[in-house]
């Protein structure tokens, strides 16, 4: 485990959308000849675009090579699959979960299925970084992974690593010297492949690496929290980042299935977490929110604000902030 390089990183995490980051700042940087990447991948992420049945469960494989510090980072994001990425070289900073670590040389991470994080501060400097993501079909926390059918490890270690995996919170791991020949290997056959996946290749690398990275858990004794794949945790994490989303119309229904859950089961989870309905729990973020803004901007008309906000109009805005703050909002600017 890494120590002694956690801070609070800047900004607050986005809510994960309703597709898997592009990695566009990546791309980009790629067109314009400032990094090296090699890689293959399905979708929108980076790379040569692989045959829509050739292992679909492998997001993207890949590594990019910056040899300079570039003028671009990985803002939060999210992916549908279970990441790995490797730092063969240089020094990179990451986060998620509320801290942030600056990676070393020999630093792997582990971000689950629709994890937010975010990679450089704002930009990325110099360095070697080395990933793949699988999709293990789960959406929310408490839904069952499905790893892909060619992975060799026995059924028991795979509900062992999954276990390992849905159930700590530590997303960054000094890797032992086997692991990170792995990713070093893997690294190197990427690169040297062309135009050509080598899909045998691949998978053995990915094969060794989840026994390596299994094995790595296992000697660490880590503590697990079942409650981490839980549905009151689904409702926990869609609610952690319902700030950042407050300019939707929501209903109950869509904030229940954007956790995967019944509207009844939501709304308990809610008001357990929160005090309040669902509802009522949305306006107060959205008035807290229009208060801030209202403060801060005092130029900004209070109609684009009530909107900014996800109020259907400046009229029902100033209602709401009536009967709530006993103001109206052109007082709330004091």
């Amino acid at each position: 485990m890494v120590k002694n390089e956690q801070k609070k990183p800047k900004g607050k995490p986005k809510a994960a959308a309703a597709r898997a980051d592009t990695c566009e700042p990546l791309k980009a940087a790629v067109v314009r000849g400032d990094l090296r990447l090699g890689g293959f991948a399905h979708g929108d992420y980076p790379g040569l675009k692989l045959p829509a049945k050739t292992t679909p469960e492998i997001r993207t494989v890949g590594a990019w090579e910056a040899k300079k510090p570039q003028s671009w980072g990985l803002d939060w994001h999210c992916n549908e699959g279970i990441e790995f990425t490797f730092l063969l070289h240089g020094h990179l900073p990451f986060a998620t979960g509320g801290k942030e670590w600056m990676l070393r040389q020999g630093h792997f991470t582990v971000t689950r299925p629709w994890q937010p994080h975010k990679v450089g501060n704002p930009a990325v400097p110099a360095s070697h970084l080395c990933w793949f993501i699988l999709d293990v079909g789960a959406r929310h926390p408490h839904q069952a992974w499905l790893w892909p059918d060619w992975l060799v490890l026995s059924p028991a270690d795979l509900r062992r690593l999954t276990d390992l995996l849905r159930h700590n919170e530590q997303p960054v791991w000094s890797a032992g010297p086997e692991l990170g020949r792995q990713f070093h290997d893997l690294s190197v056959l990427l690169e040297k492949s062309g135009t050509a996946f080598p899909e045998t290749r691949v998978k053995l690398r990915i094969n060794e690496i989840l026994v390596q990275v299994l094995d790595l858990l296992e000697r660490k004794n880590i503590a697990l929290n079942a409650n981490l794949s839980s549905t009151r945790r689904a409702a926990e994490l869609f609610l952690a980042t319902l700030p950042q989303k407050l300019a939707h119309p929501w209903t109950l229904a869509e904030m229940a299935h954007a956790c995967g859950l019944g509207r009844s089961q939501f709304s308990r989870y809610a008001r357990e977490l929160t005090g309040r309905t669902p509802i009522e729990h949305l306006t107060f973020l959205r008035l807290a929110a229009a208060e801030d803004m209202l403060a801060r901007e005092p130029k900004r008309k209070i109609t684009d604000i009530a909107l900014a906000c996800g109020f259907g109009s400046g009229q029902y805005f100033a209602t709401v902030f009536k009967r709530n703050k006993g103001k109206v909002p052109k007082e709330g600017r004091a």
